[in-house]
């Protein structure tokens, strides 16, 4: 959702596309199947796509002196077709010409250069600075309908057009005549004849330009501008302009005045709008991660697809149900319904994360834990708030954990203290702090029989608690930072992730270590959750790679790749239908468990 006019219809009028992390999604709207595009190292930044739909490009961001790379594909076969590296840092935006002959590639703020590249040689043709020296950056490039051989860019105080010289490989710049070019343009979009061309600006207006004189017409609205800029422009065939703005307005406005005939409020600053055949379904995109479709003419918004807008911190299953899932993030909690990937309930809680989830056993409440120190339990139908502990923690509440028979919660905080609550009443009160840990709690879990809970900390140690008699019974430590622990099912044993990049396995009597392998070539192991009959058990973390394992034999089976961000926590659901994990840059996999 942050990437501008990132999502996009394909001219097939099937398929819908957008970015995720470092992949290209490609969903089809009616069986909402989805296909993956995987080959860049980093975030994807901007993507293009041909007017057939054959061709599609996208370019990705990395890091400042290293070159950003634009990957060339093949829609229907979804191939790789070509690696394009010449920018630097991050690609801008990307656009093709009408008939495919040229890609047009704008560098980022780094880099600040525009290059021509012809398509079915693979290489580039020439380039140039994208803008002036006294002027901005470019942040937006856009080609006309017809002509193979020009193209616009505009950004921070630039708006140019091109003309491509290809025999002696050139392209000459032409400024174009605007009144107050200190606005920032966000958008543009070029009318189907190429007689002029639409920009939408910071300051909430849109702007028309001569494309042959390259002289400033007209500045729309006067009165009642958008707010927050426009961020997003759409042309209808009708005449008509569909608007969307910073502030979440999209707006369908008639006539050389813009004038707004019909508004309506989406959630999040627009950042793409797309539409499906001739204008009579267009889907809107935000940067709050959701996509809605908007029936023309009835101007009608439908939510179509949602999704967290930043890292998710915890995931759970309630007891024996599988079809069901909660997830944390930022700001919210979320219950989604696995067969439909559907948000079902959402629990909005402004300008605070939750770290920590637990479902209780008999399903009443959902109890998480917040960066504000709090503990906030909730109905997980409705999501109505039915208690608040204040001041749990003084850092945060960074795990939390509720016994079988619901009576108690354990929870750990920032600070490193463990602290076990009376919840069984309407006092919520305070049982006992057990002080072991120097530094932030990251997971716990409690043995079946509500006798005993072992605690994972990042300062290296393990901690195994009698939290009946609220002692100390055994604590291991390593040099690592634990940040996940199981029991294995019949709790003779505990199986660690963490900092070091391995597996270990424990004896819970004496805290001796049984033994520890390699589990990730690279990073921590977040996340690790185990089956009930403790045959298998799944781990994920900084590799972004879901890793199923043999407990016995301590070897991996199967490995999941699909992640563009680290993964934070990774479950199998109850029966062993589904493996669900998450990562930081806020998406939900589903895996079917093989």
């Amino acid at each position: 959702g942050h990437v501008p006019c990132g999502l996009i219809c394909h001219p097939d009028e099937e398929h819908i596309l957008y970015p995720l992390g470092c992949a290209v999604v490609l969903q089809h709207l009616k069986t909402k199947k989805q296909s993956f595009l995987y080959g860049h190292t980093n975030m994807v930044s901007c993507v293009a796509l041909s007017r057939n739909g054959e061709l599609l490009a996208s370019g990705q961001i990395t890091y400042m002196g290293f070159q950003a790379d634009i990957i060339l594909w093949d829609f229907q076969k979804r191939e790789l077709l070509a690696r394009l590296s010449r920018h630097k840092g991050k690609v801008e935006g990307l656009a093709f010409s009408p008939n495919n002959i040229f890609l047009v590639s704008l560098g980022g703020q780094d880099d600040g250069s525009v290059i021509v590249w012809d398509v079915a040689k693979r290489a580039a043709v020439c380039g140039s600075p994208a803008s002036a020296r006294s002027a901005g950056n470019a942040t937006v490039v856009v080609c006309p309908s017809s002509s193979d051989h020009s193209f616009i860019t505009s950004g921070n105080g630039t708006c140019r057009t091109w003309e491509l010289d290809v025999t002696n490989r050139k392209i000459w710049p032409t400024e174009c005549k605007i009144v107050n070019l200190k606005r920032v343009a966000m958008c543009i979009k070029v009318a189907d004849d190429d007689r002029h061309f639409y920009f939408g600006t910071s300051s909430g207006d849109i702007l028309k330009v001569n494309t042959n004189n390259k002289l400033m017409i007209d500045c729309e609205p006067q009165k009642n501008k958008f707010s927050l800029g426009v961020t997003a422009l759409l042309l209808l065939k009708t005449g008509e302009f569909v608007v969307g703005s910073g502030g979440g307005t999209v707006a369908l406005c008639t006539g050389a005045n813009c004038r707004a005939v019909k508004k309506i409020e989406v959630h999040g600053a627009v950042t793409s709008l797309t539409c499906r055949d001739q204008g009579h379904q267009i889907f809107v995109g935000t940067n709050e991660c959701q996509i809605y479709c908007i029936q023309y003419p009835e101007f009608k918004e439908e939510l179509v697809a949602v999704a967290h807008s930043e890292a998710i911190h915890d995931i759970v299953f309630p007891f024996g149900a599988s079809d069901l899932f909660v997830t944390c993030s930022k700001n919210d909690i979320r219950v989604w319904h696995t067969p439909e990937s559907k948000e079902l309930v959402r629990i909005v809680q402004s300008n605070l994360t939750c770290h920590a989830l637990e479902v209780t056993r008999d399903g009443d409440s959902i109890v998480s834990g917040w960066s504000d120190g709090k503990i906030r339990a909730f109905t997980p139908r409705a999501g109505r708030l039915l208690y608040e502990i204040q001041d749990a923690h003084s850092m945060g509440v960074t795990a939390i954990a509720a016994t079988s028979d619901c009576r108690h919660l354990v929870s750990g905080g920032g600070e490193g203290q463990v602290r076990i609550w009376d919840v069984a009443d309407k006092m919520r009160r305070l049982v006992e702090i057990l002080k072991e840990h120097t530094a932030a709690v990251s997971c716990i879990k409690i043995k079946k029989n509500d006798q005993e809970c072992v605690t994972a900390s990042l300062d290296g140690t393990c901690a195994i608690w009698d939290i009946v008699r609220y002692v100390r019974k055994q604590v291991f430590q390593v040099k690592t930072s634990f940040k996940c622990v199981c029991y294995y099912p019949e709790e003779y044993q505990i199986i660690t992730g963490g900092t070091d990049r391995k597996v270990g396995f424990w004896e819970v009597v004496d805290g001796s270590a049984v033994r520890d392998v390699e589990g990730s070539s690279s990073g921590s192991i977040n996340g690790m959750d185990i089956t009930l009959d403790g045959t298998r058990f799944v781990t994920g973390g900084d590799d972004q790679l879901v890793k199923l394992w043999d407990y016995q034999e301590a070897a991996v089976t199967h490995v999941g790749v699909g992640h563009s961000g680290k993964i934070t926590r990774v479950k199998i659901s109850p029966g062993n239908k589904y493996i669900v994990s998450v990562s930081s840059d806020g998406a939900i996999l589903i895996w079917n468990y093989p």
